[in-house]
């Protein structure tokens, strides 16, 4: 079977602007309604999201995931939050699945203690077919190579242990995407991804866009932040980076078949 898989940080739905809290509640709407829009035309049939709000005052203070879910006609979604502060200035956003595929489990895991600026990561098993697809949507530091590094690490001994308890039933080893924050094109904690997740050896995962193509920011790229790595048993993949200036991110959009 093939699937459509797209990784995109929607930078809290503002769209090109600077920072969050400066478009009403209306225009973010109206932002991510162009979004579902793409995915639709992308014919996504499993979304990441990073940088998405499920009821942030900052962001117009209402489910994100949940209007992207019914815009674009998805039937499944699952949230991974890493960030949460109540009161006054209420913020709660993270990572997040639109998924056309049932999700049988879900997992979110955060780097930090849940205070603003967090990263974290959001495993997910999907039943593709009646085979179970492991999903990792990850954000790592965006600033610090020593944290990402961490990060990196830590998501991999995760992912070791919860292969020793469930791997038997994955139809292939987890596939890693989402927000990487690399200063330059597949180094940094991409590089130290594919190595250390490589049960076979170094060289088992393949990251994707293959070239490093850049996608950050959207209108004039500069850095290759936003990767899809897949393991070995998806096949015959191709991959893109998606043209569109609806976050300070571009989309990356593979498809592939699982083996």
């Amino acid at each position: 079977m093939r699937l459509r898989l797209v990784t995109f940080n929607i930078a809290h739905g503002r769209g090109l602007a600077p920072l969050p809290g400066l478009k009403t509640a209306g225009r973010i709407r109206a932002t991510l309604l162009k979004i579902a829009e793409l995915l639709v035309e992308l014919r996504a049939d499993v979304v990441a999201l990073q940088e998405i709000d499920q009821r942030s005052r900052w962001a117009g203070n209402f489910d994100q995931l949940e209007f992207l879910r019914v815009a674009a006609g998805f039937p499944h979604a699952v949230w991974g939050v890493s960030c949460r502060r109540e009161g006054l200035l209420n913020l709660c956003y993270g990572n997040a699945l639109l998924s056309r595929h049932p999700v049988v489990a879900s997992e979110s895991v955060g780097f930090g203690r849940g205070r603003v600026g967090d990263k974290g990561f959001l495993f997910a098993e999907l039943d593709v077919g009646g085979r179970r697809l492991p999903l990792v949507n990850l954000h790592l530091h965006y600033r610090s190579r020593v944290h990402r590094f961490r990060q990196a690490g830590a998501l991999v001994a995760w992912l070791r242990a919860r292969a020793a308890a469930d791997g038997t039933r994955w139809a292939v080893p987890p596939v890693v995407c989402g927000d990487f924050n690399n200063p330059a094109a597949r180094a940094d904690a991409t590089a130290a991804l594919l190595r250390e997740l490589g049960q076979h050896g170094p060289g088992d995962y393949a990251a994707h866009p293959a070239d490093g193509a850049r996608t950050f920011p959207s209108p004039l790229p500069a850095r290759a932040l936003d990767f899809i790595l897949l393991p070995p048993g998806c096949r015959h993949a191709r991959g893109e980076v998606v043209r569109a200036y609806l976050s300070d991110h571009r989309p990356v959009l593979v498809e592939f078949e699982v083996g």
